[in-house]
């Protein structure tokens, strides 16, 4: 079966509901929501955004057909007329609840995903092209690291390899990615009771804020139980003034600087010490990570401040 991915009919969605919400926040009388677009910072995020669209066909048809129908070929053979899953069981159709099964597990795979992107230095030096506007707006949403592309789907890989079609796949991590698109606005309050289950745009204010109690919180998709059952789960605390952006801006906003600046940081870094087992860290292990105590990982600067309010009180 063929199926068109939803990003096709999003796209144009996305800047209609761009310029929506630039229009608003420019007339509305609230002076801070006068500035929650900036005209160089959207420039860069949309400039990237255009990037990705044209990137994207490319890398997502390489990962189909190369990657996921290979994998999916490879697994789920056909046997006596009916394709078999290597493990023994029929590899699965187009029925309604496989579309739901498939989606779930496509936003438990995002999680981890995402979450790696927070952890291993390397991956979030694609990431933070997201992170790094100071702005949380619809605009930031579409600022995506062009590099990201190139290792995404083998996070998903597993997935045509027990058997769910990679048409189905590219279809719900488009929907995936239509979800997360509209996180991205604060305008949208808390919404209840569908905070138990679901990832909201609060949540979503936290996973993008600079301060130390939220970093590296809220990683999850549609969902927010993944976060809950693996511990990075963070409700917003309205009595916190929120700080977008990341611990070391680019400070530029030329798209190229904003693409590349932590692969030179963490060159830089390399270069501080000769060991390989330190230069390994600075490129593989989690953001912040230093050998001499220079800089401090998340983990570390929470630790810290617990101590200090520890000896406070």
């Amino acid at each position: 079966m063929n199926f068109t991915n939803p990003l096709v009919y999003g796209i144009p969605c996305f800047l209609g509901l761009i310029l929506v919400e630039l229009t608003y926040s420019k007339t509305h009388e609230d002076r801070s929501h006068k500035s929650l677009y900036k005209w160089k910072d959207l420039g860069s995020s949309l400039f990237m955004g255009v990037g990705s669209v044209v990137l994207a066909p490319l890398i997502k048809t390489i990962s189909a057909i190369i990657i996921f129908n290979y994998l999916y070929e490879l697994c789920n053979p056909i046997i006596e007329g009916v394709r078999t899953n290597i493990l023994g069981w029929e590899s699965f159709g187009y029925s309604w609840y496989v579309w739901i099964a498939c989606q779930f597990l496509d936003d438990f795979t995002y999680y981890w995903f995402h979450r790696q992107n927070h952890m291993i230095r390397f991956l979030w030096a694609a990431h933070i092209v997201h992170h790094s506007s100071e702005n949380y707006n619809l605009g930031t949403a579409v600022r995506n690291g062009w590099f990201t592309i190139l290792y995404k789907p083998l996070f998903y890989m597993w997935l045509p390899v027990i058997g769910f079609p990679p048409e189905m796949v590219i279809v719900c991590l488009g929907i995936e990615a239509l979800w997360q698109f509209q996180l991205h606005s604060k305008y949208v309050p808390k919404m209840g009771i569908i905070e138990k289950v679901f990832n909201t745009h609060t949540m979503h204010q936290v996973h993008h804020a600079k301060n130390i109690e939220y970093m590296d919180k809220n990683h999850g998709g549609f969902l927010n139980m993944f976060d809950k059952l693996f511990g990075t789960w963070k409700e917003l605390d309205e009595d916190i003034d929120i700080e977008y952006g990341v611990t070391k801006p680019p400070n530029s906003y030329n798209p190229l600087i904003i693409l590349t600046h932590e692969y030179k940081d963490i060159w830089n870094d390399m270069k501080k010490s000769p060991s390989v087992y330190h230069k390994f860290m600075y490129a593989f292990g989690p953001p912040g990570w230093s050998h001499d105590g220079s800089t401090l990982t998340i983990k570390q600067m929470r630790k810290k401040m617990h101590l200090k309010n520890s000896e406070f009180f």
